[in-house]
């Protein structure tokens, strides 16, 4: 990891919040209200728009690489949505555009496809799901921590088959946090 992280926490928002509102929305205030003093970075989860793909998969079966490059572009489309929704954010496509945001003291929503298809790091499985791809982020940017935000009553637990693969070796155990604690998600974020 670095001395000073570019990005002091990774914060996957999953894209199952869409189906809470009011805690969604608390989600987000939480999330901006802490920008103004961490450097974060919002890795948006799939919800319904992953949805989408994995049920025209079971309708015509794709095949596994585009059903991977199909549910990375649906969160894409959570991440427009996103900073649509949080007025300090802007939209990020790779590692740079992170540091230049963070710069312009801008919360960062990462689209990832692009950076993603740059590099290709991760298998083409459903295996791999946004939980993957933010653990992976994490540890490209060096982050101190990785919180994953699920929907209410979701626990603290599960994630995806890849995730341990995805995740660095060296970085501490990833803290996981039902949006209905919104006092734990402030916690949670705060290093």
């Amino acid at each position: 990891m670095r001395d000073r992280p570019l990005v002091d926490v990774v914060v996957k928002l999953g894209g199952g919040l869409l189906a809470h509102p009011a805690h969604f929305d608390a989600a987000l205030q939480t999330l901006a209200n802490a920008a103004s003093s961490q450097r974060l970075l919002i890795v948006p989860g799939g919800g319904p728009f992953a949805d989408a793909v994995r049920h025209v998969d079971r309708q015509v079966k794709l095949t596994d690489e585009a059903a991977h490059w199909m549910a990375v572009l649906a969160m894409d489309q959570y991440a427009h949505l996103l900073a649509s929704r949080l007025r300090c954010a802007e939209l990020v496509t790779a590692l740079p555009d992170i540091a230049a945001a963070l710069g312009k003291a801008r919360l960062p929503v990462l689209a990832p496809s692009r950076w993603l298809q740059d590099v290709d790091p991760l298998p083409h499985s459903w295996d791999v799901t946004s939980d993957s791809i933010s653990a992976w982020v994490a540890g490209m940017v060096g982050a101190r921590r990785l919180v994953l935000v699920k929907p209410p009553g979701a626990g603290t637990g599960g994630v995806d088959a890849y995730f341990h693969r995805a995740i660095p070796a060296d970085f501490p155990p990833p803290l996981i946090v039902p949006a209905d604690q919104t006092d734990a998600l402030r916690r949670a974020i705060t290093v």
